[in-house]
């Protein structure tokens, strides 16, 4: 272990952009805890060395065990990587109540949460970095993506706000901003997208569509998509580096849309979305 060692706390851990940042942080020499609901996932990780940890971000009294046994072990945390996320892709017509709300619980309340445990030790110490890791959602939303890219919209304004809060007692906030990544992320998400077959429902061929479209083509190097060594390099970097940027963009798909969004007027951004996404198909009268 270096001087330059740091205790890092890493949620989401059990696969992808996680489980990447987990081991290549700890070939830096970092004292890494992998953490995941499930700790049986992370036996591997266990095996070279990695401390890991069951920790819930939906689960109060996880999150808190988790926190209380890093700062137990090492005194507080001084990077956390709130990971931890998933998509929901739904019509927002359709869409449950509950379905909603655990979209929220995971990708936001548990990310604050997580940071609202952390930062007491941090600022104790003086130090410490909070990578919040959000996504190229969190800055326009096309038909299908409205409560998961709310809740990256969520995790980007929170963070703004954050980072001004807590520069003063010497902790930094940085926000990653991936675009599609070749992951487990697009099973998790066409899995959302299915529902109990209903010939009344009016959004049925848009949903089927749209999981054809997200698991077929759009997490593929052909259409953009960045391999999760490529996304974990970013995070790495937000994470390590000594002043480090408010935001870090990852793969070219993810600037180029958020430059589109920035630039365009609605209508014309509108445009781009219909071209580049399925949509309802109304139901003709015979």
């Amino acid at each position: 272990m270096t001087d330059a060692a740091r205790t890092v706390l890493i949620t989401g851990c059990s696969s992808g952009l996680g489980r990447e940042t987990a081991l290549a942080l700890h070939r830096l020499g970092h004292r890494v805890h992998a953490t995941a609901r499930r700790p049986e996932t992370l036996a591997d990780l266990a095996g070279l060395g990695i401390t890991t940890l069951a920790l819930d971000v939906t689960d109060e009294a996880s999150m808190a065990a988790a926190v209380a046994a890093v700062e137990t072990a090492h005194g507080q945390v001084d990077l956390l990587v709130n990971n931890a996320a998933y998509g929901l892709h739904l019509p927002v017509e359709t869409a449950g109540r509950e379905e909603i709300r655990a979209q929220f619980d995971t990708n936001v309340f548990g990310l604050v949460r997580m940071a609202q445990l952390v930062l007491p030790g941090m600022r104790r110490a003086g130090r410490g970095r909070i990578v919040n890791i959000s996504s190229m959602a969190g800055r326009f939303s096309p038909p299908g993506g409205a409560f998961y890219h709310a809740s990256k919209h969520a995790v980007e304004a929170i963070s703004d706000s954050l980072r001004l809060e807590v520069a003063p007692f010497g902790v930094e906030v940085v926000v990653v901003q991936p675009g599609p990544t070749i992951t487990g992320f697009a099973a998790t998400a066409v899995a959302t997208m299915h529902g109990e077959a209903d010939p009344a429902d009016p959004y049925a061929g848009f949903r089927s569509r749209l999981a054809e479209m997200y698991g077929g083509r759009t997490f593929t190097r052909r259409n953009g998509a960045v391999p999760a060594e490529a996304a974990t390099r970013v995070v790495v970097r937000a994470a390590t580096a000594a002043r480090p940027r408010a935001r870090y963009a990852v793969g070219a798909l993810a600037r180029s849309t958020m430059l589109a969004k920035r630039l365009l007027p609605d209508a014309a951004f509108d445009a781009l979305m219909r071209r580049s996404f399925p949509l309802p198909e109304p139901v003709r009268a015979a």
